[in-house]
């Protein structure tokens, strides 16, 4: 069973509280509605897309770090909510050999 790790949103509220800044001035800097970021700070919502590039040009920290800290996230609760459940019903494929090329089929 996997770790579940922290959401993102615990992590934008100590970014949050280093810089002194509270839900609603981020959402003003970059034009979201607050209660978009006070539902990330409570783990009630995901980061999308959009709000990872908001918050990553806002930040200087790059869209991919937040979706990364979603995806690292999500990952691990779906695999303990319904991991063994998805074991069970989705089988394994097998090795399919590479595709040959149209040039490696000329030759």
């Amino acid at each position: 069973m996997a770790r579940v790790k922290t959401h993102p949103g615990c992590m934008l509220r100590a970014e949050l509280g280093a810089r002194g800044m509270s839900a609603n001035q981020l959402a003003l800097a970059i034009r979201v509605p607050a209660n978009r970021i006070t539902a990330i700070l409570r783990g009630e919502r995901a980061v999308t897309a959009e709000t990872a590039v908001r918050l990553g040009r806002y930040l200087g920290t790059g869209p991919a770090f937040r979706m990364n800290l979603q995806s690292g996230y999500e990952i691990p609760v779906v695999e303990s909510a319904k991991g063994r459940v998805i074991e069970d019903e989705v089988p394994v494929a097998t090795a399919v050999s590479r595709v040959r090329t149209p040039r490696e089929r000329r030759a």
